[in-house]
């Protein structure tokens, strides 16, 4: 008697597990997609790897070179010794005479180019603290060490790319693809190589995006499970009503620290923070919507996005703040006793002097104050700049920057010519920005008209990187500002070009045909990172071979 029930039991359990395996496979095909193989998997993770470490090198390659502070460098390399040994940024000491030339004297190793002065900024100080990190390891002699930590990030991103690419593609080709493509692209490039803070905002944006990816794809699978077992157990028509939790979430939190960093690098990480939590929070209402909770905008909002709130908005804010804690524990920061000086007894409204916020510390009142004043400095940036540009040309590159450009004659530098030109601009690869700009349609096209997530993600992204700068055109503005949203671009080309190859069960010659396209693409911009190599790492060519690579006037 016992036998026979232990094997009904077990044969009720086999049946129900059975159940349970059938009806989570589906959910999870419906939430994402068809399942991939272990090698998949693997080369998902071996393809972006292998060709980060060949974008490493590339970046890395002597990248001391020049051994001068190039371009805006003047700034942030010399800003970025200020916090190690202050904690907050100082100005140079005009008491000594040295001011007209400091970067001479720190090129030449001599730190004590900063008076007791504070130094007014307009942006945060964790990109300066990034770059301070690496004058720290390496000493403020090395060029190398300046731009160490440039260099690092630009690197990441190639592998970070690969793998926001394989959660949207689900294919190890096309996750190695994007890496392929962000690692010759030449504005990414160029600024891994150039210590400036803009690198630091895409590597941050990037890496929260990736995150959000990470756990789309994690909630999902664990959505598919809870809703199997629900079902299965016969328990689903009641907890259909709002669905079930989904947990802490962890990529959400590392999600909140990275674009925290992106905040606290530039005030434009603000435009990403909205874009990509609006972005996760409608990932979770499609989820639950897909599964069939019946009351899904209300179940979104209480059981997914107050806890986004949490953890991506309230930790970013709190990495903010926590960067600035050099400036917080001194004494001497820049408006550090601003708010000691202007109490908080005023009818005011919202502002650091309203009695409304005499609660807030001393050090919070006078940080917000400061905060404010550096926005509107930053907006007020208006003097003309030989380079400046208008974002409206920014995708077609039409006015790159130039960072560093020098003559030498014969005999110099290796010269061996009359005249040569040694030259780092700042020249997006212009065969992914060409296409990335047909992309763009092709994207609109495909989520308004096809509901392609991946369309609307890719899209947000550029748009985070890229429009609110329309609102700033009469501001001093640049085209290599679009490092911040070039992995996007990246990845709105490899959403075109998974269509030119087309799905594998398609006719022989129309999978060929597709990787023949594809194949030749990569092969071009490869061919025209070479091309345009001399002129992104200053190399001394002839003057002449300058010009080749000077298509258009307004490259000049």
């Amino acid at each position: 008697m016992r036998v026979t029930v232990t094997l009904t039991r077990t044969s009720d359990d086999s049946t129900s597990g059975a159940a349970l395996a059938t009806r989570r496979a589906i959910l999870r095909r419906r939430l994402l997609g068809a399942p991939r193989t272990a090698e998949a998997k693997l080369w998902a993770f071996l393809g972006p790897a292998i060709v980060s470490v060949i974008g490493g090198i590339l970046r890395f390659w002597n990248v001391g070179r020049p051994h001068q502070l190039i371009f805006d460098e003047t700034y942030y390399v010399k800003e970025g010794w200020s916090m190690i040994l202050y904690g907050y940024e100082r100005k140079q000491d005009s008491s000594t005479g040295i001011t007209n030339n400091p970067d001479g004297l720190f090129t030449m190793g001599d730190p004590h180019i900063y008076g007791s002065q504070t130094d007014f900024v307009v942006h945060p100080p964790m990109g300066k603290w990034f770059i301070g990190f690496g004058e720290r390891l390496f000493g403020i002699t090395s060029s190398f060490g300046w731009r160490f930590a440039v260099a690092t990030f630009g690197t990441i991103a190639i592998y970070l790319i690969g793998r926001a690419a394989w959660h949207m593609f689900r294919s190890p080709v096309l996750a190695t693809l994007a890496s392929i493509l962000l690692c010759f692209e030449g504005t990414e490039f160029v600024m891994s190589r150039t210590s400036i803070l803009d690198i630091m905002v895409m590597f941050w944006a990037l890496a929260c995006y990736t995150a959000l990816l990470a756990d789309r794809t994690r909630t999902r699978r664990i959505l598919a499970d809870k809703v199997a077992a629900l079902q299965v157990s016969g328990r689903w028509d009641k907890a259909s009503i709002s669905g079930p939790w989904l947990g802490w979430r962890p990529w959400r939190w590392v999600a909140g620290i990275c674009i925290g960093f992106d905040l606290s690098s530039k005030f434009s990480g603000l435009y990403f923070l909205a874009a990509f939590g609006l972005l996760t929070c409608l990932w979770d209402l499609g989820a639950r919507r897909a599964v069939g909770v019946r009351h899904f905008w209300a179940a979104t909002f209480v059981k997914d996005s107050l806890l986004a709130i949490v953890n991506v908005l309230c930790l970013s804010i709190i990495v903010y703040l926590a960067t600035w804690f050099g400036w917080i524990a001194s004494a001497t920061g820049y408006d550090r006793q601003w708010a000691a000086q202007n109490p908080a007894n005023q009818n005011s409204g919202f502002s650091p002097t309203s009695s409304l916020f005499a609660w807030e510390p001393d050090w919070l009142r006078s940080l917000w104050e400061y905060n404010i004043q550096m926005v509107q400095s930053a907006t007020d940036i208006t003097q003309f700049h030989p380079y400046m540009s208008n974002p409206w040309s920014w995708m077609l590159q039409t006015r790159p920057t130039s960072f560093f450009y020098e003559s030498p004659t014969k005999g110099q530098e290796g010269c061996t010519v009359a005249q040569c030109s040694k030259a780092i601009t700042s020249l997006g690869t212009v065969s992914i920005w060409w296409l990335g700009t047909i992309a763009l349609a092709v994207l609109l096209y495909y989520w308004l008209l096809g509901r392609d997530w991946r369309a609307g993600a890719i899209l947000l992204g550029v748009a985070a990187g890229w429009l609110p700068w329309f609102l700033y055109q009469a501001r001093t503005i640049f085209t290599f500002y679009t490092v911040a949203f070039a992995p996007y671009v990246v990845l709105a080309c490899v959403f075109v070009l998974a269509l030119v190859l087309g799905k594998p069960d398609a006719p022989p010659k129309r999978v060929m045909a597709g990787k023949v396209a594809v194949g030749g693409f990569t092969i071009v911009t490869v061919a025209l990172f070479v091309f345009f190599w001399p002129i992104w790492t200053a190399q001394v060519i002839p003057y002449s071979h300058w010009q080749w690579r000077m298509w258009f006037p307004s490259w000049i």
